[in-house]
């Protein structure tokens, strides 16, 4: 994941021009906020052209890592189904610093976003750790309209149309049957040599997938934190972080949406509630309940590794649980709420929210043209600098997870009520309106990526990590709603407590400086795959 529907997009100006990595956020709101951070980043390279932009560890961590691995271009067909005779270059990178003839090919599939932000995986994460301790050959592979991968001149709905499960999946396949490295590489396709598939998230649905659609290629797979469950309304995503948050952050949070919701539902209430959250003039309900949602998209970037991983999310709690400060706020709260007992702490949410995402928006535009969602405009943009089109066009077309309000009204919430299922969905129709060849389905087709298995998806070499906190998790096989399972050498199922999304993926230099769950899992992992190719050398 980092990834769902719509994105909010972190970005960087980088050598490849902007760069995203996804944070959790969704719906029309999302790219509202994606296009106030380009315009950001934009006007500072415009302001300071011999610097680059940085707004996340991670970008300045895969910037470091940009001499691992060499760089390689694979031909694809554009349509692995059809003899159209169009083709693109698919990017990789690889590393043989550890092979020894006979050795493994560990390839980490490159998900929704650009390959370059894996690189890290090859120099110090999982794919560094597993090649080091097979003497394998170590792989980053780039998904299809992501990165430099890109097939197509813009991102229109008909450009959109050949990216899909199938298509992306044959990608992989036909890479692994084909691939050349090098003179001294030439030999190590599938199936004459043993490929681990690698994958987190998203990639961990499309490595599981992989085991199950091309069994003969794919020698074994490590499924890290998989969706391998599409579904519609995903509002179990929030749930899960309402419950695994310091019980004191969480308990604001849910205070303060029951206010924000009482507000709502009365018309005189409306605008001063809003105007509390220095959004006075938004028109719709909606955009302003999933604004109040965009601090919570942190708690998925906690990573164990404090020089990868954000604290914006402990942060935010902390900023909720202060003694209030702004007295003139408390004197909005004052007039909004009289007469009722209030959670004071929604004085610090709506400040939070004045300084953290009213602030973007320049002073030469209004609230509404910010946040505002009614302007179809704002949508239409199919560029090939709309970056968030891609993933977006996936779940509109296959994977859903449109995540709003619990649909049981009595259950306690830290999103407002008013943040629908069909509210959420509705970008994708401002998005992708009817092509000459392609129509997107009135909802996402998740039985597409179901019908491959959905939470009882199994084989033999085709491991599952995932963990306990990860708001991903009721997406996963370890979700409540799955059977339990067995965790053995052949189908390794593990839970790592007290992890949020794909924590194997990382790694130190040194592993036995990682934190006791981490090398724990790493040498587990390192293990089993071992074991897997004593049966390939029998």
């Amino acid at each position: 994941m980092h990834w769902t529907y719509a994105f909010l997009y972190i970005l960087a100006f980088t050598g490849e021009g902007y760069a995203n990595i996804p944070v959790q956020l969704h719906g029309p709101t999302a790219i509202k906020l994606w296009n106030l951070e380009v315009a950001a980043a934009e006007r500072s390279a415009r302001n300071t052209p011999s610097l680059n932009v940085q707004t996340s560890p991670r970008l300045e961590l895969s910037k470091a890592h940009k001499s691992v691995g060499k760089v390689g271009w694979f031909r694809q067909p554009l349509d692995h189904f059809s003899d159209s005779g169009h083709t693109f270059l698919q990017r990789y990178w690889y590393s043989d610093k550890h092979y020894k003839t006979g050795g493994p090919v560990i390839v980490l599939d490159g998900g929704e976003t650009s390959g370059a932000n894996r690189l890290p995986f090859l120099d110090t994460g999982i794919v560094e750790i597993l090649a080091n301790a097979t003497g394998g050959l170590g792989v980053i592979l780039e998904h299809r309209y992501y990165g430099q991968s890109i097939p197509v001149q813009n991102f229109s709905t008909d450009s959109l149309r050949w990216l899909d499960n199938a298509q992306s999946a044959a990608d992989s396949a036909n890479f692994m049957a084909n691939i050349k490295f090098s003179d001294e590489l030439d030999n190590l396709t599938a199936p004459g040599t043993p490929w681990i598939y690698y994958g987190g998230s998203y990639a961990g649905a499309r490595a599981a997938h992989m085991k199950i659609l091309y069994p003969d290629l794919v020698f074994g797979a490590i499924a890290s934190s998989a969706v391998t469950h599409a579904q519609i309304d995903y509002w179990e995503y929030l749930d899960l972080i309402r419950t695994a948050a310091p019980k004191d952050c969480s308990d604001h949070l849910v205070n303060s949406i029951k206010l924000v919701d009482f507000a709502l539902a009365h018309p005189h209430l409306r605008g001063p509630i809003k105007k509390l959250f220095g959004l006075e003039g938004l028109k719709n309900d909606e955009d302003f309940g999933s604004l109040l949602e965009a601090p919570l998209s942190s708690w998925q970037a906690q990573v164990w590794d404090p020089e990868v991983g954000s604290t914006a999310f402990d942060n935010f709690c902390k900023y909720l649980n202060k003694e209030p400060w702004n007295k003139g706020l408390m004197a909005e709260v004052s007039s909004i709420f009289a007469g009722q007992s209030v959670d004071l702490s929604i004085i610090n949410y709506a400040a939070y929210i004045r300084e953290r995402i009213v602030s973007q928006c320049p002073e030469d535009k209004t609230v509404e043209e910010c946040f505002g969602t009614g302007n179809k405009r704002d949508f239409e943009d199919d560029s090939l600098k709309a970056k968030w089109r891609p993933w977006t066009f996936q779940v509109c077309t296959e994977w859903g997870y449109f995540i709003g309000a619990p649909p049981d009204p009595e259950r306690p919430r830290i999103i407002s009520r008013v943040v629908t299922t069909e509210w959420l969905h509705s970008v994708c129709a401002k998005a992708f309106p009817d092509g000459k060849d392609m129509s997107i389905p009135t909802w996402p087709n998740v039985t597409s990526v179901n019908s491959l298995g959905d939470f009882d998806l199994a084989a033999d070499k085709l491991a599952f990590i995932d963990g306990d906190i990860d708001p991903w998790r009721p997406a996963t096989p370890h979700s409540d709603y799955a059977h339990d399972r067995r965790d053995t050498i052949q189908r390794p199922f593990k839970l790592i407590p007290n992890a949020v999304h794909h924590y194997d993926e990382y790694g130190l230099r040194n592993i036995e400086d990682e934190p006791a769950e981490i090398l724990k899992i790493h040498l587990e992992m390192v293990h089993f795959v071992k074991e897997w190719l004593k049966d390939w050398e029998a």
